[in-house]
């Protein structure tokens, strides 16, 4: 990811049991390109010079769902201003072993959404 825009959408998320099938379905529909193996596959779209995107494998744990991130400053305290706002946490705030940090949340409507911070911001 290049430059941080914070408070932009500027991750999204597309979880299935069907992988194989997103893949072709997506790939043919708006010319996404995957990389990578195993259960997480990078998505680049027409045109971005950075990725934009991640297709989850969910080997039917949980129902497929698509999802879009909003990049913040603190996880930790947007959430708790979006639940003061009405939001219901889904997953806690979670750090990968590369130091991403994230969460997701329903907002006050009940749509599903997430909140990160890259790596090293």
């Amino acid at each position: 990811m290049s430059a941080r825009h914070y408070n932009a959408v500027e991750w999204f998320e597309v979880a299935t049991d069907r992988p194989e099938e997103a893949r072709r379905f997506y790939g043919e529909l708006f010319g996404w390109a995957f990389a990578g193996d195993g259960p997480y596959q990078e998505i680049t779209t027409p045109g971005a010079d950075h990725v934009s995107g991640g297709l989850f494998n969910s080997e039917g744990r949980f129902p497929g769902y698509a999802i879009f991130y909003v990049t913040v400053e603190d996880v930790a305290a947007t959430l708790a201003k979006a639940e003061s706002l009405g939001a219901k946490t889904i997953v806690p705030t979670t750090t990968t072993p590369d130091g991403l940090v994230f969460a997701q949340l329903r907002d006050a409507t009940g749509n599903l959404f997430g909140i990160f911070t890259p790596p090293g911001a």
